[in-house]
This record gives structure tokens, C-alpha cells and sequence, in this order.
């Protein structure tokens, strides 16, 4: 059986990939398990998504499957990722599910499952309902009459959300200049209302969704627009969000990219200050770059390696009890104030930062020196990604430049959790030496596994 939900829920081209009729089978496996887990209790379930068009055909299918068997449905509406775990925490569901695609293009959408802790579902609870939509592998029971599932909308879910936010931080914004890109997405019916309670004087851009322009040429995934805005426009800093708003990455005021790293950098280092960096350590994964690794010895600092993925990141800290943990791309997670990454909330931290500190943000952004890293994607099979790590020709080619590098450097070639993509990142002293290697290896990729 293949695996239906990757590192960040079930993904792929909405109406080809992920259908209604896949949707519907979620929804329906969803309630039955939850169910069976909640002693045959009729469970509730929160409902939020992106801007993306097919966001309301997926919901309506999703609630039609989880209502079907029994269970509750409460509409949110478009809200961020973060809020759906963050109510449902608050309002004692049972699940909530996030219909989105993060990052990706408006074509690509997907379903993400919180647990009632507001935690992403564990693995072997996503296997169970992977097991009965794909294998069959259990009657699911319809229920008439009063048996069906209600459906009600929440109104106020992005208020309560905002409030929620703005209480993470003990400090006015008053006379902070900021600017916000929303990627046209979730963050489009949240930021401006945020920052507008906190006090700062924000300008936000791309806040306009149609439906399908959501990270276009816009967001995280394309930060160029906001830094030249910045430069511009005589701003404090400036934030960019993805789709559903669950990542971040600033901008200085000098127009400056300040990466997930650096954000890392910039907490944790705030956060040792002041007494609240659990366990002195900060959960990276990876990929984090080997700038981030010294900056966090040279603070007397722990740094643990997680796999890439920002539900892998929540594992370590939860397992060791760290607060404090993220992703080069903008996942950042703040385990005091939110189960999972919320790229609104690390805006308000750092802005925080910024208003009790006094100081520019570039003063700041010099905390690590990166080494030159650079990342690049091969566009495979399925089969490719599946026949990856037995590749001879592929592996024979990372020994080879893992031993041309040395000490000096380092190799990560690994298969995206949530695209057909090998991803060949290579960190080094020398960037020309680490950018021809990753180009090398990336042709053997397509040459073996495209």
C-alpha cells in the first residue's frame, strides 16, 4: 500500500489527486477512528482552510464524510494552520483538520489532522485511517436519522485567534514600521487585524486571494518582492508567510533575508537571557546550517538535529522538553504559546524583541555567520523517489564528493516529503566547490531516478 499521508498530511493536485471522493473517504475513516478512540463517543471536528479555490470543494466533502458517520463538523473558515490547532485545543475537540496546501502552488491542496492536544495525528493513528481508505480494510458503519453528524459554523474563530497571539508578547508595537507579505493566503484575514492590536504601523501586501493566486510570485517561497519593499519603503522589518501561514521569514531593515536560522539564532539567544530556554538546547533539523551549529557552541548552547520536517522537530522537543525549535524555511515553534509552527506568531516575537530592545533589526542579524549552502531540486518519479537510497550510481557519486569535501563541508540528498522532488543540498567553505557538486550530483539524480 502506498502511503497516503507524507510528512505534512495527504497532498496532491486537488481534483485529479486529491479528489472529493478521496476526501470523503478521510473524512469518513477520520470519523470512524476517532470514534472507536473516543469510546464510541460522537466526535467533534474543526474545520479550517487556505484561499486556494478548491478549499470549499474539499471541505464540503471532508464534512460530508466525517458527518456521514456520526461525527460534528465546525466550519472555521479560511483561518491559518495554526489556528485550527490552536481552537481546537481551546473548545476541547476531538480533531481538527486543516485543508490546505502550505507552500505549493493553487492547484495543489491537502488535508492535515490535528489531535485533540493539538498536536499533528501520530504516525500509527494516520495509518489506521490510512488502512480503511486505501485497503477497505474495515466496514465503515452509516448511520440515519439523529446518527448523522451536525454541521455549524464558527464566526469569531479569527478573532479568538488574533487575541490569542497578541497575548504572547508583554509589549506595545507602537512606532514599529512593518511590513507583511500574506502570500495572498490564509494570513490575508489575519495579519492586519494582529498588528493593528499590537500598535505597530504595518503596510500589508498581497493580501488579495482570488482563488488562485495564492503564492504566486508572492510569500516566503519569494522573498525578492518583500526585500525590495522594505529598501523602498523605509520599513523596521518585514515578514512573509506562506499559504497557510504556519512558516515565516524576515526581512531587516536594510532589506536583508533573516532565514529560519536566523531567527533560531535570535530567540534563542533572547530567550537564554532571560531564563526561558528550556533544557539550554534549540531542535534544528538537518539541513540547519553549520553557522547555526557554532553560533550555538560558542553560547554554551545544545543543538539537536532533527529529521527535516517541522512534525520531526516537534518530536524532539516534546520528547525532551525544549521549547524552542524550527527549520531553515521558516517553520518556527514556540512550544510556550503554540503546539506547532506559526509564522504570525514568530512575527509578534520578534517584533517583541525589536520594541523592548530598542535597537534596528540588523543589529541583531549578525548572531551567525552561515557558511554558503546551497540547495537543488530534481523533479523524479515516484519511483525514483522510492528507489533512492538503493541507487548505486547515486550513492557512488555522494562517497565520491563527500570525500573531495572533507571535513570542510557536508552532503544531504534526500526525498521531499511533500513534492515528487529529490532535494541535493551541499554546505561548504568553498561555495563555487559546493555549488558545482550539488549541479553534479542533481544530473545523476535526473539520469537515474527522473
Amino acid at each position: 500500500m502506498g502511503r497516503l499521508f507524507g510528512t505534512d498530511g495527504a497532498r496532491g493536485v486537488a481534483n485529479t489527486e486529491l479528489t472529493c471522493e478521496m476526501a470523503m473517504q478521510i473524512g469518513r475513516a477520520a470519523a470512524l477512528v476517532l470514534s472507536e478512540d473516543n469510546g464510541g463517543k460522537r466526535p467533534v471536528v474543526m474545520i479550517g482552510m487556505d484561499t486556494r479555490a478548491s478549499g470549499a470543494m474539499l471541505e464540503g466533502a471532508l464534512t460530508a464524510g466525517l458527518c456521514s458517520v456520526g461525527a460534528n463538523v465546525v466550519l472555521l473558515g479560511v483561518v491559518p494552520t495554526p489556528a485550527v490547532a490552536y481552537m481546537v485545543v481551546k473548545h476541547g475537540a476531538d480533531a481538527g483538520i486543516m485543508i490546505s496546501a502550505s507552500h505549493n502552488p493553487c492547484e495543489y491542496n491537502g488535508i492535515k489532522i490535528f489531535a485533540s492536544t493539538g498536536y499533528k495525528l501520530p504516525d500509527e493513528v494516520e495509518n489506521d485511517i490510512e488502512a480503511i481508505v486505501l485497503d477497505h480494510a474495515q466496514e465503515i458503519p452509516r448511520p440515519t436519522g439523529s446518527g448523522i453528524g451536525m454541521v455549524r459554523r464558527k464566526e469569531d474563530a479569527v478573532d479568538e485567534y488574533v487575541e490569542h497571539v497578541a497575548m504572547t508578547i508583554d509589549v506595545r508595537l507602537d512606532g514599529l514600521r512593518i511590513a507583511l507579505d500574506c502570500a495572498n493566503g490564509s494570513s490575508s484575514v489575519t495579519a492586519k487585524k494582529l498588528f493593528d492590536r499590537l500598535g505597530a504601523d504595518c503596510e500589508i501586501f498581497f493580501n488579495e486571494p482570488d482563488g488562485v493566486n495564492i503564492n504566486d510570485n508572492c510569500g516566503s517561497t519569494h522573498i525578492g518582492n518583500l526585500q525590495k519593499i522594505v529598501r523602498e519603503g523605509d520599513f523596521d522589518a518585514g515578514f512573509a508567510f506562506d499559504g497557510d501561514a504556519d512558516r515565516c521569514l524576515a526581512v531587516d531593515n536594510n532589506g536583508n533575508l533573516v532565514d529560519g536560522d536566523y531567527i533560531l539564532a535570535l530567540m534563542a539567544d533572547d530567550m537564554k537571557k532571560h531564563g526561558v530556554l528550556a533544557g539550554n538546547a534549540v531542535v534544528g533539523t538537518i539541513l540547519t546550517n553549520m553557522g547555526f551549529h557554532k553560533f550555538c557552541a560558542d553560547r554554551g548552547m545544545d543543538f539537536v538535529a532533527a529529521k527535516v520536517g517541522d512534525r520531526y522537530v516537534l518530536e524532539e522537543m516534546l520528547k525532551n522538553g525544549y521549547n524552542l525549535g524550527g527549520e531553515q524555511s521558516g517553520h518556527v515553534i514556540f512550544l510556550d504559546h503554540c503546539t506547532t509552527g506559526d509564522g504570525q506568531l514568530t512575527a509578534v516575537q520578534i517584533c517583541g524583541l525589536l520594541a523592548r530592545s530598542g535597537k534596528k533589526f540588523s543589529e541583531f542579524t549578525d548572531l551567525v555567520k552561515p557558511y554558503p549552502q546551497t540547495m537543488v531540486n530534481v523533479r523524479v518519479t515516484s519511483e525514483g523517489k522510492a528507489r533512492m537510497k538503493s541507487c548505486k550510481e547515486l550513492n557512488d557519486a555522494i562517497a565520491a564528493a563527500e570525500a573531495e569535501l572533507g571535513s570542510t563541508g557536508r552532503i544531504v540528498v534526500r526525498v521531499s516529503g511533500t513534492e515528487p522532488l529529490i532535494r541535493v543540498m551541499t554546505e561548504g567553505e568553498n561555495e563555487q566547490q559546493i555549488l558545482r557538486i550539488a549541479n553534479e550530483l542533481a544530473e545523476v539524480v535526473k539520469a537515474n531516478l527522473g
